[in-house]
């Protein structure tokens, strides 16, 4: 009986997977989705993933050595361009660069992926700039390049992942990273 059982959910749960594998996007090829921070890490691998997968991939990096890494490991349709999220003329600079690509149809995905987590410390051993320089790249330049590009998402029907960390709901060792990351997270529930 129970061997019956397992085999019939075992069979549900192959059934289910496999419907999920079968469904596509249609016209993933002209969707465009713009990550941050895909000079190394969670946003580069992200970027030749995408890429790999047809979609349009314009993929913010902060330095052209990172840019141009990503450019030779990847196809045509990916395009770079550098990005300081601390600086409010280099986001207004991207937002009407991707608003040049995208054109009526918007934006399919923006991806808040850039971040730093140094300096960490316990509290009492930082200072406040500490915590300003973290807090400016992971929180307010998330905040900021969002707001850039909420009009050309919203014109695609599109959606916003933000990028945060389980250290914003737990307690943690210190410093501006677990402040920021918990900030993400706030701000992504009042943004959905």
């Amino acid at each position: 009986m129970w061997l019956y059982v397992a085999a019939v959910l075992l069979a549900l749960f192959l059934l289910r997977r496999w419907h999920r594998e079968r469904q596509t996007v249609p016209g993933l090829s002209e969707k465009h989705v713009l990550i941050t921070g895909c000079d190394s890490g969670f946003g580069n691998l992200l970027a030749r993933q995408l890429d790999a997968r047809g979609l349009r991939v314009l993929a913010a990096c902060l330095t052209e050595a990172g840019a141009a890494q990503l450019r030779v490991a990847t196809s045509s349709r990916l395009q770079t361009v550098l990005l300081d999220v601390t600086s409010s003329k280099s986001i207004a600079d991207v937002t009407a660069w991707v608003r040049e690509r995208v054109g009526d149809r918007g934006l399919w995905g923006l991806v808040n992926n850039a971040g730093i987590a140094i300096p960490t410390a316990p509290n009492e051993w930082l200072t406040k700039e500490d915590f300003v320089k973290v807090l400016d790249v992971n929180l307010v330049g998330l905040v900021e390049v969002t707001l850039s590009l909420l009009p050309l998402v919203r014109r695609g029907r599109g959606r916003v992942v933000n990028v945060a960390s389980v250290m914003g709901r737990v307690s943690c060792f210190g410093g501006g990273y677990c402040v920021s990351k918990y900030g993400v997270e706030a701000f992504s529930d009042s943004l959905r």
